[in-house]
C-alpha cells in the first residue's frame, strides 16, 4: 500500500513538472516575439534551462545520498515555485535568463529524485510498465502546458501564478511520504566521487544512454526543424499542426502497453525491433512529404515505435546498472536527453540547409537505425562474453 501511494504521488509530481515546462517554453517565446526580440536571441535565451540541468547534474548525486529522495523533491519543487512566482515581478531578460536556469535546476532535481526513487523500489519485472506510466504522466503534463500559456491573454502574470500554485500543491504531497535514501556507496561523498561514478556507469551502461540521447534529439528536431522543412516542401501550417501531434498521440496510446511488453520479453531485444521499425518509418516519410494524410499516419506510427525511447532507456539502464550506481545512471539519462535536445535542432537545421531541403527524414531515420544496430551488437557481445 505504501509503495502504491509513493508511485501515485511521484506520478502527480512529475506530471505537474511537465505542465510547468510545457507552459513556460511557448509562453516566454510568445512574450519575446510580441516584444520583437530577435528570434536567435529568443532561442539562445531558452538554453538557460539546459544549462541549469547540466549544472545541477554535477552535484545531485552527492546531495541525494546526503539528504534523501523526499528532501530533494521538496527543494526542487520549491526552486520551481519561487522562480514561477518571480517571473511576473521582474521585466528583465537577464533576470528571466537566471530564473529559467533555476527552473532547469529545480526540474532536474525533481526528475532525478523521482526517477531514482522509482528505479530503486520497483521490481525489475514491473519496471518497464511503471516507467512508461511515469513518462506518460510527464508527456500529458507537457502536452497540456501550452493551454496554460493562453492565460497570458487575460493577464500577463496569470499563467505563471497558476503554474506556481499547482507546483506548490504537487510537491506538498510529498510530505506524506517517508524520506528514503539510495543504496550506500562505501566511498566518501564528493565532487570527484560523482565524476568517478559517471565514468564507471558510462563504461557499464553506455548503451542505455543512447536511447534518451536519441529521444531528446528526435523530440527537439521534430518540433523545431520539421515545421521549417515542411513549409519549404509545400505543406501548410494547418498540416503541421495535425502532423506533429500525431507523433505524441502514438506515443501516449502505446507507451504503457510497450512498457509492459518489455517487462514480459527481453527488454533489449524489443528495443532493437522498435528502433528498427521506427528508423524505417522515418525514412519512408521522405517518399510522402507532399501528402499531409500520409505524413499524419507515418508520424503516428513513428510515435508508437520510438515515442517511448526515454522511459525504455531508463528501464534498460536499471536492468544493467549495479544498484549503488543507479543515482549516477539516472543523472546520465537526464544529461543524455538534454544533450540530444540541444544538438537536435543544430543537426537538423544543418541537414535542411546543406541538402537543399532534402533527406531530412533520411537523417533522422539513420540515427535511429544506428541506435538499433548498436544495441544489437551490444547484445551479441554481451552474450558472447557470458558464453565464454
Amino acid at each position: 500500500m505504501e509503495q502504491k501511494k509513493l508511485i501515485v504521488v511521484l506520478t502527480i509530481v512529475v506530471s505537474i513538472s511537465g505542465l510547468s515546462q510545457g507552459m513556460l517554453l511557448p509562453l516566454i517565446a510568445y512574450i519575446f516575439e510580441r516584444e520583437h526580440v530577435p528570434s536567435h536571441i529568443n532561442g539562445l535565451h531558452a538554453t538557460s534551462l539546459y544549462i541549469g540541468v547540466f549544472a545541477a547534474s554535477l552535484f545531485l548525486e552527492g546531495l541525494l545520498r546526503t539528504f534523501g529522495y523526499r528532501t530533494l523533491i521538496v527543494c526542487g519543487g520549491l526552486l520551481v515555485f519561487l522562480s514561477l512566482v518571480l517571473f511576473p515581478v521582474f521585466n528583465s531578460m537577464t533576470v528571466w535568463f537566471i530564473l529559467r536556469l533555476i527552473v532547469g535546476i529545480g526540474d532536474n532535481t525533481l526528475h532525478f529524485s523521482t526517477q531514482s526513487w522509482l528505479t530503486e523500489i520497483i521490481p525489475k519485472h514491473k519496471l518497464g510498465k511503471t516507467m512508461a506510466v511515469y513518462g506518460l504522466s510527464f508527456s500529458l503534463g507537457f502536452m497540456l502546458g501550452p493551454l496554460l500559456a493562453k492565460l497570458v491573454e487575460y493577464h500577463a502574470a496569470l499563467p505563471f501564478l497558476v503554474s506556481a500554485v499547482m507546483t506548490l500543491c504537487a510537491f506538498l504531497l510529498t510530505f506524506n511520504l517517508k524520506n528514503s535514501f539510495p543504496p550506500s556507496d562505501e566511498r566518501a561523498i564528493s565532487f570527484s566521487s560523482t565524476l568517478n561514478n559517471f565514468g564507471t556507469v558510462i563504461k557499464v551502461s553506455w548503451i542505455a544512454f543512447i536511447f534518451p540521447l536519441i529521444f531528446g534529439l528526435l523530440e527537439s528536431t521534430l518540433n523545431s526543424n520539421f515545421p521549417v522543412f515542411a513549409l519549404k516542401n509545400q505543406l501548410t501550417l494547418s498540416d503541421i499542426t495535425l502532423i506533429l501531434p500525431a507523433f505524441s498521440l502514438g506515443s501516449i496510446l502505446f507507451q504503457v502497453p510497450i512498457g509492459g511488453l518489455t517487462d514480459k520479453y527481453q527488454r533489449s531485444h524489443v528495443m532493437v525491433v522498435l528502433t528498427l521499425l521506427g528508423g524505417l518509418t522515418f525514412i519512408s516519410a521522405d517518399l510522402f512529404i507532399g501528402s499531409s494524410w500520409m505524413m499524419i499516419m507515418i508520424f503516428f506510427l513513428a510515435g508508437v515505435f520510438v515515442g517511448s525511447l526515454y522511459s525504455l532507456g531508463v528501464s534498460y539502464m536499471a536492468d544493467i546498472t549495479p544498484s549503488h550506481l543507479m543515482p549516477a545512471g539516472n543523472l546520465m539519462c537526464g544529461m543524455a536527453f538534454s544533450a540530444g535536445s540541444i544538438t537536435g535542432p543544430i543537426i537538423g537545421g544543418m541537414m535542411i540547409h546543406y541538402s537543399g531541403n532534402q533527406y531530412y527524414f533520411v537523417l533522422v531515420g539513420l540515427l535511429i537505425l544506428m541506435t538499433s544496430a548498436a544495441t544489437f551488437l551490444f547484445i551479441k557481445k554481451t552474450s558472447q562474453g557470458i558464453a565464454s
